[in-house]
């Protein structure tokens, strides 16, 4: 049987026979020996392959060259005093398929930027086999989360006639109805929420994961056209239950990822100059501080001098230099802001006793800021109707959501979390275009 590297250097007994299967990280040695890194992509971690001249034609295995695929059998070898903690003395070794002098991986570090042009190897750096092994575990630990709550998992329509934002930053399929597949305009979907909403009046507790999209033409490190959702919905919640659902959530996908990746961790820490476990751990180890919008502003206002934006009053969007002054300087905690105004708020949301705020949240972490957005939601149809033109949606494309107050729509409230965002955050990367194994931003598509 053919073990993974991450299993082999955890649970591999000395001195048994072993068969692997990888890529080649680097080959260096001599006349007399040669040592092979090959790693499967199973860890950040690679194993080393130990040739000697006895078995092999070391100036052949010299050509061998870096990216290319190799089979190995050997003995596994315990080494606890040397560099690395074990090896394999190589028996016999096939070059399955070698590669030419054109891969672009090689010994010196490559800057992101460059690699970012090369997203079909990219993968095959210790960065992004980090990134991405933490990406996969953490999509998984969301799922478990979800399905230890007893949430009903929805698979919400990519292709869509509502505009969830009220935005107007869907990509169009086609705005020709004679001559259109579809009778009507239809847009990739920026949100499942709308849809999930529908589902949570009948299962309570649901939840989406999938591909969502906007039309931003926008070149920032925080913004894709293409980028995941999570977004849970359930019926007869308030904020305050929804805000503390979206806590656990993060604290329970957080410290099981950590758990489960300690050498990746290992490896995105020293590159952070160890600042990031210690950002996580700030997160999973301090009590999240819910503050009131209006509280927020009173705060930042006092320290206006520290800002670029200084002209902070009610009624302004928070920046995310704000975001972080807060959660980094002056709580030191992860922090909810709640009761937002309703004017830069999306027609959904639950309109407050005040008529100006309405019942939403926004979580922000340390180091980074706003990382998950939710609010309760609208019940009443005549307050929805008035949201509704005040963002100018149309009311017959809506007719079905406003249909499921008089459907037995006591109300729910839910969040969204971009996975982009959260790889983000947990790995301490800067740039989404980072955070995705194929991005697709403005002005830029490979593949």
């Amino acid at each position: 049987m053919i073990d993974s590297i991450k299993k082999i250097i955890k649970n591999y007994p000395n001195n048994e026979k072993i068969i692997i299967k990888g890529w080649i990280v680097s080959n260096r040695g001599n006349k007399k020996i040669r040592f092979i890194n090959l790693n499967d992509g199973s860890t950040v971690k690679n194993i080393q392959i130990v040739f000697n001249e006895l078995n092999f034609d070391l100036e052949e295995i010299e050509k061998w060259k870096i990216g290319s695929a190799l089979e190995v059998q050997g003995i596994f070898k315990l080494t606890p005093n040397a560099k690395q903690n074990c090896e394999i003395e190589a028996l016999s070794a096939k070059n399955i398929a070698p590669t030419d002098d054109n891969f672009p991986i090689q010994k010196q570090e490559i800057n992101l930027e460059t690699l970012r042009e090369i997203p079909h190897v990219r993968h095959r750096t210790n960065i992004f086999r980090s990134i991405m092994l933490i990406r996969s575990t953490l999509a998984k630990e969301i799922h478990n989360f979800f399905e230890s709550e007893g949430f009903l998992y929805v698979h919400t329509p990519i292709f869509t006639t509502n505009d969830g934002e009220g935005a107007g930053e869907g990509f169009v399929i086609k705005d020709d109805i004679k001559n259109g597949f579809f009778p009507k305009k239809t847009t990739l979907s920026v949100t499942g929420q709308l849809h999930g909403e529908a589902y949570a009046v009948g299962f309570k507790k649901i939840y989406t994961f999938g591909p969502t999209f906007r039309a931003e033409k926008s070149n920032t490190k925080r913004h894709a056209a293409e980028f995941w959702m999570i977004e849970p919905e359930v019926a007869f919640y308030t904020l305050k239950e929804d805000i503390d659902l979206a806590d656990r959530m993060l604290r329970f996908v957080i410290k099981n990822t950590i758990e489960k990746h300690p050498d990746e961790f290992q490896f995105l820490d020293e590159k952070s100059n160890f600042k990031l476990l210690e950002n996580l751990n700030k997160f999973l180890n301090n009590k999240l501080k819910v503050i009131e919008y209006s509280e927020a502003i009173e705060i930042l206002s006092s320290a206006s001098d520290k800002f670029v934006e200084k002209n902070i009053k009610f009624g302004i969007d928070l920046a995310t230099e704000h975001e972080k002054y807060l959660v980094d300087e002056v709580f030191l905690s992860p922090v909810a802001i709640i009761n937002y105004p309703k004017e830069f708020k999306a027609f959904y949301m639950y309109l407050n006793e005040d008529n100006k705020t309405v019942a939403a949240f926004d979580l922000l972490v340390p180091g980074v800021g706003e990382l998950i957005g939710g609010s309760q939601r609208e019940v009443d149809i005549d307050k929805l109707i008035q949201r509704i033109k005040y963002y100018n949606i149309s009311q017959e494309e809506m007719q079905w959501y406003l249909d499921l107050r008089k459907f037995g729509d006591s109300g729910s409230a839910g969040f969204g979390l971009g996975f982009e965002r959260l790889v983000m955050y947990v790995t301490g990367i800067e740039n989404i275009r980072d955070s995705i194994p194929f991005p697709r931003t403005f002005g830029s598509i490979k593949m």
